[in-house]
Order: structure tokens, then sequence, then C-alpha cells
């Protein structure tokens, strides 16, 4: 990964790395590898984040259909 600094903007490349740093999950990886996190609390903490995502996106279907409806 690579930021050009342009112009000394020093705090503006910062910003720009902390973006592509999160943008890519880097530090979400480097959070759960703080510390050993068993396989079976793994699991179940993968299969929790995915009824999350699951019950996100249903949220936001169901609001793009009644906006959309016509009344």
């Amino acid at each position: 990964m690579e930021i050009k600094v342009i112009g000394n903007d020093i705090e503006g490349a910062i910003r720009l790395l902390k973006r592509k740093i999160q943008r890519d999950g880097l530090m979400r990886d480097l959070k759960e590898r703080r510390y050993y996190e068993k396989p079976s609390v793994k699991t179940k903490r993968k299969q929790r984040e995915a009824q999350k995502r699951r019950r996100k996106s249903l949220r936001l279907r169901n609001q793009v259909r009644t906006v959309s409806k016509p009344t």
C-alpha cells in the first residue's frame, strides 16, 4: 500500500492511509488477532456476524420496497 504526500499535507495523507486500511479490513483483522480465539468461539462469532448482515440486508431491502411503492 502506498500513500503519496502532496504539498506537505501530512494530515491529509494520514487520513487517506487510515481510510485505505479500514477499507481493506486490516484494522479489524489486527483487532481480532490481538488475543487467541478458540475455534468454537470464532465459529459462533462468524455466525452471529452473518446473521447481523442478513438482517441488515433484509431491513434495507424492505426500506427500498416501501419507499418505491406508489401510494
